[in-house]
């Protein structure tokens, strides 16, 4: 049996699959629809903002005087902020709402990013703690519509992060301990949902507690006065210790679990806890954890966890490996510890706060700018939330990019029809029905009595 390599598929009965009609290279591409929507399920986002009355407290709130770009600078805001709900990571980024119809889901004008430039750098430090006051309205707005904590307990995590710069000359860009070009902004979250409760810009030199007491005394009132009625816990790593910020803790009755550095105090309080005190708890295979604790200072307790390697890898770290907070709470040791080391959930919510919320870096060279920009980025890190928790009833932390990817930008096209007007979105979307769901929610919103 002979093979001809000369016969082709065709001769052979096989046809490929892929004929020229269903070649990509051979389709006729035009952008020219004007009724094509960019994102369709921004209007998910442009819903909520409506029922939080985004626009008119933005222009309630901030007055730029007579600096260039001060009029009407709620629609400005509204259109920064869904820009970056919509993954928007610099200034030029947010043109992509001023394409085909998107403008109309959003309810709002859209500006050139030229204009919203102008109108960041007009900010001064006094300007972004008008922002600071929307912010705190709105969280007070969507605590209201049940998305707050109630008389429920609720933990505070305080960091600090580094929003990296290109270039040396924009303001407030310095080498911080990471040795990362950028500015050093603090940053408190809401433990149980990743929101955002306070933001404040700092220049990059700036090291890690730097204007904390003030920062956390500010964070505890905007809580209070968004509607947290029940006990607060204030958790944070060891560049935050300081009697400052404990008394800060101490002075609005919240309760405070703070990390501390092996300095000879605490060395020596740790050497002094005595053998039988110590509690195994689990631990990874091939380690070994202990924990315990003991008085120290002010009326504090220092809780300690303890580790080691076992086994052959014990060559490597034959000794003991120490990890100390301070805290006042009540509970035993294990579970105290258990609870801080929890507060690691922190690094998650900043870092769904950089990924396509805004802050990945600084996108103005003017210092103001920056900070205006970065307390955005935290409303829109907040709208993804405050969508999941009032439109899709989700009760704990949600990843940004998954809520971006199956519901916000997912595509549309507007028809108008009878005097209404239709969104039309794809066939087949694998989460259509929660999406509907999720509309209707937002739609009906009301507040809680």
């Amino acid at each position: 049996m002979t093979c001809d390599s000369n016969i082709t598929l065709e001769q052979k009965g096989i046809f490929p699959v892929h004929t020229e009609s269903h070649n990509p290279a051979r389709l006729a591409v035009t952008f020219d629809d004007d009724r094509a929507v960019a994102g369709a399920g921004l209007a998910l986002a442009a819903v909520l903002s409506e029922q939080l009355d985004l626009v008119a407290w933005a222009d309630e709130l901030i007055d730029l005087g007579d600096r260039p770009g001060h009029a009407r600078p709620g629609r400005k805001v509204a259109a920064l902020v869904h820009a970056m709900v919509a993954g928007a990571e610099c200034i030029d980024d947010c043109d992509v709402l001023r394409s085909g119809s998107t403008g109309s889901v959003l309810g709002h004008d859209v500006m050139a990013p030229s204009t919203l430039g102008t109108f960041l750098r007009s900010f001064t430090f006094g300007h972004v703690r008008q922002l600071d006051s929307l912010a705190e309205q709105m969280l007070s707005q969507a605590w209201e519509f049940g998305a707050g904590p109630g008389d429920v307990a609720m933990t505070i995590d305080i960091d600090s992060t580094i929003q990296q710069v290109y270039g040396k000359q924009k303001q407030g860009a310095a080498y911080g301990y990471t040795g990362v070009l950028g500015e050093h902004p603090l940053v408190a979250t809401r433990s149980d949902t990743g929101e955002v409760l306070h933001l404040r810009q700092r220049k990059g030199s700036a090291n890690s507690g730097r204007g904390a007491p003030r920062f956390v005394r500010e964070t505890i009132g905007r809580v209070r006065r968004a509607g947290a009625t029940g006990q607060l816990t204030l958790r944070a790593d060891s560049g935050f210790h300081s009697k400052h910020v404990v008394a800060a803790c101490r002075d609005h009755d919240v309760r405070y679990s703070i990390t501390v550095k092996q300095h000879k105090a605490v060395v020596r309080a740790i050497e002094a806890i005595p053998t039988e005190r110590w509690t195994e708890i689990d631990y990874t295979t091939g380690g070994k954890a202990q924990v315990a604790e003991c008085p120290y200072g002010d009326g504090h307790r220092l809780v300690v966890r303890r580790t080691r390697l076992v086994g052959q890898q014990a060559e490597l770290f034959p000794s003991w490996r120490h990890h100390a907070f301070i805290t006042d709470q009540e509970g035993t040791a294990v579970l105290l510890d258990a609870d801080h080391r929890h507060r690691a959930v922190v690094e998650l919510a900043i870092r769904d706060l950089k990924d396509g919320s805004g802050m990945a870096h600084c996108p103005s060279g003017t210092f103001s700018a920056n900070a205006a920009w970065s307390v955005l980025a935290t409303l829109a890190h907040n709208m993804i939330r405050w969508v999941a928790a009032l439109g899709f009833e989700h009760t704990g932390a949600v990843v940004a990019k998954t809520i971006r990817r199956k519901y916000l930008a997912v595509p549309g096209r507007l028809t108008h029809r009878s005097r209404r007007t239709q969104l039309h979105l794809p066939t087949r979307w694998p989460w259509a029905t929660e999406w509907i769901d999720c509309f209707d929610r937002l739609r009906s919103l009301s507040l809680q009595t």
